[in-house]
């Protein structure tokens, strides 16, 4: 994203200093991500430390700080979920994948991402849907009671094909 890109979205903004958090959500509903790069031109037209930025950016769980694929899969590991299998899951979709198993970002939070970037995949702490454990959810949509052998279903519906080198 460029300055302008930037500018115009802060423009959108009667009071943008008390509106970070938006700034923060438009650009990475743009970009798909917060660069490094963004990040420090919002500091600059704001005059607001940049590390005052990067601390809100790491705190909300809804902030991406590097590239995400185009579909984002989210497993539950709430004590629920956890209880009913969503860590052999998440086992099971890294190796459905192919992604590395080293997965913590620089903010501490556990995100991978397909080399082709079509997938990413992270946690979650709990979505509420506790009774329907284990739960996934891809991009907006949650699929609950899942088992080892929904996923390659799931990822179907999402453009995954099994003999590919994801």
């Amino acid at each position: 994203m460029d300055r302008q890109q930037i500018e115009e979205i802060i423009g959108k903004y009667k009071y943008p200093e008390g509106k970070i958090l938006s700034i923060l959500e438009d650009i990475q509903e743009v970009d798909r991500y917060l660069s490094k790069e963004s990040l420090k031109m919002v500091s600059e037209a704001l005059n607001v430390p940049l590390s005052k930025l990067f601390s809100i950016a790491t705190f909300y769980s809804f902030f991406n700080l590097k590239p995400v694929g185009e579909h984002i899969i989210t497993v539950c590991m709430g004590t629920a979920c956890h209880v009913r299998g969503s860590a052999g899951l998440l086992n099971n979709l890294k190796n459905l994948l192919k992604v590395s198993e080293n997965g913590v970002t620089e903010d501490g939070k556990f995100f991978l991402t397909t080399e082709d970037k079509h997938f990413s995949l992270n946690t979650a702490r709990c979505f509420g849907c506790c009774s329907m454990a284990p739960v996934v959810k891809v991009d907006e949509r949650i699929y609950g009671y899942v088992t080892v052998n929904d996923l390659p279903r799931i990822l179907k519906e999402y453009g995954w094909k099994e003999d590919e080198n994801r």
